[in-house]
């Protein structure tokens, strides 16, 4: 997992890809830094909010640019059961965190766990594997549709 980054480490970290930071990419990554902490998007609602910019991306370029910013560790792929992907803004292995997802409302809270990472990494060495990523998520019924 990488920090959130400026530009000049988004542009190395492609450019040693083979890629370049093009309008598109650096304006899908700017949307997920200006995000609130803890907000997840899904590649329609990103589009959709790419609307709002005036940038003419289209809905195949972002699914595109979602998957390329996944596999270079800039953003961060989460699967909440929904039949569709969300996407977050990688953190720093320094903060990681996981997800407590609502199975009724499809709400999804944050919270950090370091042992979690640390059994990750544990895991991961011990059958010689680099590792990735660690997302562990609990679903449940949040409090609101318990009611």
């Amino acid at each position: 997992m990488s920090t959130r980054s400026d530009s000049s480490t988004v542009q190395e970290s492609l450019r040693q890809r083979g890629y370049r930071l093009t309008p598109q990419r650096e304006t899908i990554l700017q949307l997920f830094q200006d995000l609130p902490e803890g907000t997840h998007l899904s590649a329609e609602e990103l589009h959709l909010r790419l609307q709002g910019h005036a940038c003419g991306i289209s809905l195949a370029t972002t699914y595109r640019t979602v998957k390329l910013l996944v596999s270079i560790g800039l953003l961060r792929e989460l699967d909440f059961a929904e039949g569709h992907k969300h996407y977050e803004i990688a953190t720093s292995e320094e903060a990681p965190h996981h997800h407590l997802v609502c199975v009724e409302c499809s709400q999804a809270i944050e919270f950090e766990q370091a042992a979690l990472f640390e059994l990750g990494q544990a895991v991961a060495d011990s059958h010689r594997y680099r590792l990735h990523d660690v997302q562990l998520k609990v679903f449940g019924v949040c409090p609101s549709c318990q009611e």
